[in-house]
């Protein structure tokens, strides 16, 4: 019952900003508001047309292009990701979001230099975006830099100890640091907070703890 409410809800939004926009069809917040609705109801063109409205009508937006960026991140247009996250810190250097979305970028594209980069200007930009530093760990890892990668993801899970995916990527740390039954603990808790690990992660976990 609470996803029909939910799901009501979120129409109910869609209707009352569709009809602000048509009142306002200059106001670039109001177009910026409904594009993020629409991209939580998964109607991602929708989402694109109107954050795209956005950005024309106030090129200046920091926040509509970080999440323009996003949504072609998402969608696996990486020009286009890092074209929009460029343009926001052009407008905002210290944008962590943007940063943090370079990161991810640069991640994808398989540099993990550059990644580790924007990830570590993202923390120091915002301390408490704890997906930057849950990034960070995982780059880190990609660049055989495995204390670092430890520190990160308890970075991580001092601002949020119930965040799934910095416990698992605590435990991949410990794991190439072979502190495998930290590793092991690590991974325990990101399951009881309903994180889904890797499987050959665990199975590769699994057998140096029985070969230890």
């Amino acid at each position: 019952m609470q996803k029909v409410d939910t799901k009501e809800s979120l129409e109910k939004t869609i209707r009352e900003l569709e009809k602000e926009c048509q009142e306002q069809p200059k106001s670039f917040i109001v177009h910026h508001h409904l594009g993020l609705v629409y991209r939580n109801a998964g109607r991602i063109e929708d989402a694109i047309r109107e954050l795209t409205i956005a950005v024309e009508l106030d090129p200046h937006s920091v926040e509509s292009h970080i999440n323009l960026g996003a949504i072609f991140f998402e969608q696996g247009r990486i020009d286009e990701a890092r074209a929009a996250n460029e343009t926001a810190l052009k407008l905002k250097p210290e944008a962590a979001q943007a940063h943090a979305n370079m990161g991810l970028i640069w991640q994808r594209q398989g540099d993990g230099s550059r990644a580790e980069e924007a990830y570590l200007k993202a923390t120091r930009y915002d301390p408490k975006l704890i997906t930057a530093w849950v990034n960070l760990a995982s780059a880190h890892v990609m660049n055989g830099n495995f204390i670092k990668a430890k520190e990160a993801a308890q970075q991580a899970i001092a601002i949020d100890p119930d965040f799934g995916i910095a416990h698992n990527n605590l435990a991949v740390a410990c794991y190439f640091l072979k502190e495998y039954d930290k590793a092991a603990a690590a991974l325990d808790r990101a399951r009881e907070l309903h994180y889904r690990p890797e499987p050959r992660f665990e199975q590769a976990l699994a057998e140096a703890r029985r070969q230890q």
